[in-house]
């Protein structure tokens, strides 16, 4: 919830998304790793992208990866983002492969640079979802 009392939009996921939301609520970062190829993969989905097996496992990822690009919001979107803007939306390129979504987390946006390194951090938001942010290792 914001400072102001306004609740956040947050995901209400299901299917293949629950998983991976329900490992990141238990402080775990997963990706499905494809059974046939060992192809990692993200966001999560039912067929392998690169031999079109429908077998994978959730797989425990490193957590860490390098900036890939970013955007600065600086005027929210939802109400319930207004007190923290200026704030930067970081596209990470994980050390597996997969590219993942989050927050910048404890560096000025001003501060950011392509390939910066960064490790994952979790923002829980209820008992089934935690958010991924992203701080500079």
């Amino acid at each position: 919830m914001s400072a102001a009392g306004i609740p956040k939009m947050v995901p209400d996921p299901v299917g293949l998304n629950a998983e991976f939301y329900a490992f990141c609520a238990a402080g775990e970062l997963r990706f499905q790793r494809c059974s046939a190829c060992a192809t990692w993969r993200h966001p999560p989905r039912a067929r392998c992208a690169a031999c079109g097996s429908d077998t994978s496992t959730w797989e425990l990822a490193s957590g860490r990866g390098q900036i890939y690009t970013w955007t600065i919001t600086h005027r929210p979107l939802d109400p319930g983002f207004a007190d923290e803007v200026p704030y930067a939306v970081l596209v990470v390129e994980m050390d597996e492969g997969p590219r993942l979504v989050g927050n910048l987390r404890g560096l000025a946006p001003s501060e950011l640079r392509l390939g910066l390194p960064v490790e994952v951090v979790f923002e829980p938001v209820s008992d089934t979802v935690a958010l991924t942010q992203f701080r500079p290792v």
